[in-house]
């Protein structure tokens, strides 16, 4: 990319940092962008994650009452093993599912089926592939995101998928960089916790457990694992440390995860990155404190893939279930397993904590209603063949594997529908859309138009950009039952109007883009940027992006095109901020559309808002600057401690995306929540009527003691490998190899000293936290304080669309300017007026106070905006 700078601190100038080649500063935070708060400015290498022990136990707090008292029925009649085999998965590809635990056949218990991914169901056949979550943040649509979940859902359920793996909130999107940011939604915490609550409850009510992910501040994929890191040639002993302050924690990167509780999400993913130099893992203050006390979460706590780092400590502090079993892919060794038997045996973990492990697992089962919509699994994830191993690893059990289950129902229409209603009309010039479909000659270009020449699915995991792009790379993806092509859906449009259509694909081909370019009446010019999982690199991309510029030469394309005519539409297909160079102002550039990835439906998507049939109402879901360091946030490329745990400092606090923009006084090119229509809209009449509403209290009082289901018998003999069961290579089981405990744990360390930390066994009554007391928090954190009203009226001819966005100045010194707190999505006919409603909560005014360790509502006096971006507010009250 092109070396850009700014003035730095000592009187130096400091470069922009440009994928792996440079590390110009050693953080991830721009000089003149850190947080005004100094305890987020001194969030360092030096950051340390405070002890919070025992892990609590579950209530069955909320409406979580019946599910737990089911759970807790059956859980008292399981075997020490059985319970550890709901805990522990059997290891990678032992089964046919991403993830499985073991079995209680027994009891006639399946073993639970975990698949990926937030978008669709990862690694099978005849799935729909859904758009992105950064799409469904740019609908601003609380149903899309409903519906869109339980359809997804469905499709889990009807492939035999127990746990969802999505949606996501980790990463939020603190470097627009960020390699898995398009799988969540928004690096705004109140629209991500939003749409997460409202997937959640769709993929819930359709009979599956939807699992949030991955917790907490894994907010890029440079150095999330240190082995995977080796392979890309960088040589660290541990992951990175995501080193956070307690306000910007609980203000910005906890507040979409207490959204997700709220809603009652059965389970939540622990992350690869250590916080505060500690593992997310075995992390006893995010796990036991922030987790399972503050926010009261009820369903159970699983690792990321290869994220558990020990058993006896993960165990401690709050994790419920190891995933996928074994410590390293395909290796037969485990943290829990035989060891988490051996480990409740010799008392090292209580039984009540192993008790509470399965309590929360089974507990979230019957909460989402498994027991009333399980099927068999029908699928395998390592192969779409039909027949196979069912242990497809240890090439065991040869039988039929997949049955080819066509789950997708009608869930097309709604895909096209989303994926319309969030693409982002940034720029009309003259009204130069929609277009009539009678234009004299229309060209498209660009390699973003078409079909990948190895299929839609042709590069594993999606791991290349060749070809339109509707979904990002990485495990968070699903396979296309077929991908619609913009340049396929355009041909269609223009030949049923008798038109003239001509594409060209291939970006390279300068001379021959000019030369029809010059012909065209209109020429529609497709780009991307994409982005992934870091364990895969895309044109030195690894994972995260090197930049924020188009890939395929998209930036030539466009000056090509644009040179030669003059009504060029640009359509950009990107995982999140790109720079547009000075396309905004180019006088040939009559259009620019943002479309985002949108899943198998594109190409119909997009020529429905192009031709008209669809009056776009999407709004940005982040920002879109001119310059790189703009963003004030960046990624960590090179490792900054040596062979030690690079060390990523918040040091910018609160100040991320829109809110970094509006503090350094910096024009964004297009601000966060902007979008415009084919139509126009008015705001007026704000009115807000403040509720008699009483004090806030803490939550006071204790828990009952933790509860002991069944008991567990001293003789070890009982939990020896049964000699009826014959071994699978590598599979992980939970009985003992024999009858001494020390040769069981095969682990030099086993008896040393200081395993256990202080308190962590405690089963006596605890205090509840202050800031809890109820899932998602403090119920009084979500009393009604203020009802806002407004007033939109659609100014022009044709019905529109519009998403009035309250946003609030909480108006202290180490405030951002404002914060999006409410909005709503609004259909208007032409010259009518619509009535805009949002409440204000106590929790959307209140400020995090570490003293206390309690939400607060400061004396600061406190403003309420509304209007149709971050940067068009037009109406505004002070709150009294």
């Amino acid at each position: 990319m092109q070396w850009l700078t700014l003035v730095a601190v000592a009187a130096r100038l400091v470069k922009a940092q440009d994928g792996n080649t440079t590390a110009p500063f050693p953080n991830a935070t721009y000089p003149n962008a850190t947080s005004p708060n100094p305890a987020a400015a001194e969030s360092s290498e030096t950051a340390f994650s405070p002890p919070y022990y025992p892990s609590p136990w579950g209530s069955g707090s909320g409406d979580w009452a019946s599910a737990y008292e089911r759970a807790r029925t059956f859980v008292s009649q399981l075997t020490l093993p059985e319970k550890v085999n709901l805990t522990t998965g059997v290891g990678w590809q032992s089964e046919r599912c991403v993830g499985e635990t073991g079995a209680i056949p027994r009891l006639g218990f399946r073993a639970l089926c975990l698949q990926d991914s937030p978008l669709g169901v990862r690694n099978t056949d005849y799935n729909s592939a859904f758009p992105a979550g950064v799409n469904v943040a740019a609908t601003f649509d609380r149903g899309l995101a409903y519906a869109r979940g339980q359809a997804m859902g469905q499709e889990h359920r009807g492939k035999g998928v127990d746990v969802q793996l999505g949606p996501v909130a980790g990463p939020l999107g603190r470097s627009p960089e960020g390699g898995r940011n398009w799988e969540g939604f928004s690096p705004d915490p109140a629209l991500t916790g939003i749409m997460m609550a409202r997937t959640i409850e769709g993929i819930q009510d359709a009979g599956v457990i939807a699992c949030a992910k991955h917790y907490i501040v894994n907010e890029q994929e440079h150095f999330r694992q240190g082995p995977e890191s080796t392979g890309f040639g960088f040589t660290i002993n541990d992951s990175l440390s995501s080193n956070v302050d307690d306000t910007t924690l609980h203000e910005t990167y906890l507040w979409p995860f207490a959204d997700a509780v709220r809603a009652g999400v059965g389970s939540i993913m622990c992350s690869y990155n250590q916080i505060n130099n500690s593992y997310g893992c075995q992390n006893s203050y995010t796990l036991n404190k922030l987790l399972k006390g503050e926010l009261d979460f009820q369903g159970f706590v699983m690792s990321d893939w290869q994220a558990q780092h020990s058993g006896i400590g993960s165990a401690l502090a709050g994790m419920d279930m190891a995933m996928p079993g074994d410590v390293l892919f395909n290796t037969g060794t485990t943290f829990w397993g035989t060891n988490l038997t051996v480990a409740v045996l010799n008392g090292t973990v209580p039984q009540w904590r192993l008790d509470d492990m399965a309590t929360r697992i089974v507990a979230a089962w019957y909460y989402v209603g498994r027991d009333q919509s399980q099927v068999p699994v029908n699928f395998d994830s390592w192969t779409t063949d039909t027949f196979g191993f069912r242990h497809f690893f240890a090439e065991e059990d040869y039988g039929l594997i997949n049955e080819h289950v066509d789950v997708r129902d009608e869930h097309a229409p709604l895909i096209r529908q989303i994926a319309s209603a969030s693409t982002v009309l940034l720029k009309n010039k003259n009204n130069a859309l929609p277009l009539t479909g009678n234009e004299k000659f229309t060209a498209a270009f660009g390699s973003d138009a078409a079909s990948n020449p190895y299929g839609p699915n042709g590069c594993p995991d999606r791991g290349c950009d060749n070809g339109t792009l509707a979904m990002g790379w990485g495990s968070g993806t699903a396979n296309f039952p077929y991908l619609v092509t913009p340049e396929i859906a355009i041909q269609n449009e223009v030949l049923s109007n008798n038109g003239v259509f001509q594409s060209i694909t291939d970006n390279s081909a300068g001379m021959q883009i000019q030369a029809l370019a010059a012909q065209a009446s209109v020429a529609i010019v497709f780009v991307n940027a994409d982005s992934g999982e870091g364990y895969i690199s895309v044109d030195g991309n690894i994972g995260d992006r090197n930049n924020l510029t188009f890939w395929q030469g998209g930036d030539v394309l466009i000056q090509n095109v644009s040179a030669q005519c003059n009504n060029t539409i640009v359509v950009m297909h990107t995982v999140g901020p790109v720079l547009l160079s000075n396309y905004t102002e180019h006088p040939n550039i009559t259009a620019i559309l943002w479309a985002g990835l949108p899943g198998e439906q594109s190409g119909n998507s997009i020529a429905d808002v192009l031709y008209g049939r669809v009056n776009p109402g999407a709004k940005l879901p982040f920002t879109l600057g001119a310059a790189r360091e703009d963003y004030g946030t960046d990624i960590l490329y090179i490792p900054n401690e040596g062979t030690g745990a690079p060390q990523v400092s918040f040091t910018e606090g609160n100040f991320i995306d829109y809110r970094a923009f509006d503090k350094a006084g910096i024009d964004p090119v297009y601000e966060f929540g902007f979008g415009l229509s084919y139509t126009t809209f008015n705001y007026s009449n704000l009115q807000v009527n403040k509720l008699n509403v009483g004090p806030y209290a803490p939550t006071t009082g204790q828990t009952t003691p933790a509860p002991v289901l069944g008991s567990v018998a001293n003789d070890t003999a009982q939990y020896l490998f049964p000699s009826n069961l014959s071994r699978v290579p590598a599979y992980i089981y939970p009985y003992l190899n024999g009858t001494d405990l020390e040769t069981d744990a095969n682990d030099p360390d086993y008896g040393v000293p200081g395993f256990v930390p202080a308190g962590s066994q405690d089963a006596s009554p605890q205090p509840l936290l202050a800031a809890g007391g109820a899932p998602g928090g403090n119920p009084q954190l979500y009393d009604v304080l203020y009802q806002v009203t407004a007033t939109i009226t659609n100014t022009g001819s044709i019905p529109g669309e519009e998403v009035p966005q309250l946003y609030i100045s909480l108006g202290g010194p180490y405030d951002p300017n404002i914060v999006l707190r409410n909005f709503e999505r609004l259909s208007i006919q032409p010259g009518n007026s619509t009535s805009f409603h949002a409440d204000i909560t106590r929790r959307d005014v209140s400020n995090w106070d570490t003293n206390t360790q309690n939400w607060v509502i400061s004396s600061s006096p406190k403003t309420v905006y509304v209007g149709s971006s971050s940067r068009n507010l037009p109406l505004s009250a002070a709150l009294s």
